[in-house]
């Protein structure tokens, strides 16, 4: 028996769980709002350090200056970036400062086995709800790493707070994400993710720094343990019956972050 099928980006699983309203808007209506300064910085930051990985994980690296091109050439591109937030010459500085600290002191600590890899359709039946939710798309700016031990997953995140006092990356409500990367590199690659998951933290204020953090069991949070229903199976059920309640106390619930903003009635 086949089940309707709701495809889900694993990016936008915690948003789901934030404001399922929001979410409802952005990705099933495909309302769309302006991008920030801040997004778009993170974004550019993204593709160059992925092409620096790339080209290392292929036997033919590059320098952290020749990468940096793809850094100026995409945060330039940026045509309907709202530029309130941060102006393009102070996010250019602040980038190619995390983009050399990413390449120098944070890159050469990997082996890579995949970098921005594509997953065609992983489904993911859940009875109990009659669904089936497709992650599906790119695997976006995550890295495979691997060791001695295994395969992990490594995921960057830019942002005003994103490297904690103690220069650890910021993890706190990235699991959901990483969860679903997991599976999604395990039919992509093949193999077993063994290894416990990573954030590298971007922090793009005046004073850039970097800094890696550590998410163990997220794939298993998702899946649930038997006693516990997994965020899967919740995630189904609001899908499944179109419950997308709205959460006025959200972090951006703000006419900047949400397209809904002018049709939202919950708002204050």
């Amino acid at each position: 028996m086949s089940f309707p099928v709701i495809s889900v980006r694993p990016s936008s699983w915690g948003s789901l769980f934030d404001c399922a309203y929001r979410w409802e808007g952005v990705h099933l209506l495909g309302m769309r709002g302006t991008t920030g300064g801040r997004l778009h910085l993170g974004s550019s930051l993204h593709a160059s350090t992925a092409v620096f990985d790339r080209a290392k994980m292929e036997g033919s690296p590059v320098t952290p200056d020749d990468a940096a091109g793809e850094f100026v050439d995409y945060l330039h591109r940026g045509a309907d970036v709202d530029w309130e937030d941060l102006s393009i010459k102070t996010a250019e500085r602040i980038g190619l400062d995390l983009h050399t600290q990413y390449c120098t002191t944070i890159s050469p600590r990997y082996e890579f086995c995949g970098v921005e890899e594509k997953v065609s359709g992983v489904d993911i039946e859940v009875p109990e709800h009659k669904v089936t939710l497709r992650v599906d798309g790119t695997l976006d700016r995550s890295r495979f790493v691997t060791n001695s031990q295994g395969i992990g997953i490594s995921d960057l995140k830019s942002g005003g707070r994103a490297v904690s006092a103690d220069g650890t990356a910021v993890t706190k409500g990235h699991w959901p994400q990483l969860g679903l990367y997991e599976i999604g590199a395990e039919v992509s690659t093949g193999q077993k993710v063994t290894e416990p998951a990573q954030i590298i933290g971007l922090q793009t204020t005046n004073k850039p720094k970097v800094g890696v953090g550590e998410i163990a069991q997220a794939k298993q949070r998702l899946l649930g343990d038997g006693e516990h229903p997994g965020l899967i199976e919740l995630a189904a059920d609001m899908l499944a019956r179109g419950y997308f309640p709205p959460n006025p106390r959200s972090l951006v619930c703000h006419e900047k972050y949400c397209p809904r903003w002018d049709q939202c009635i919950y708002h204050d």
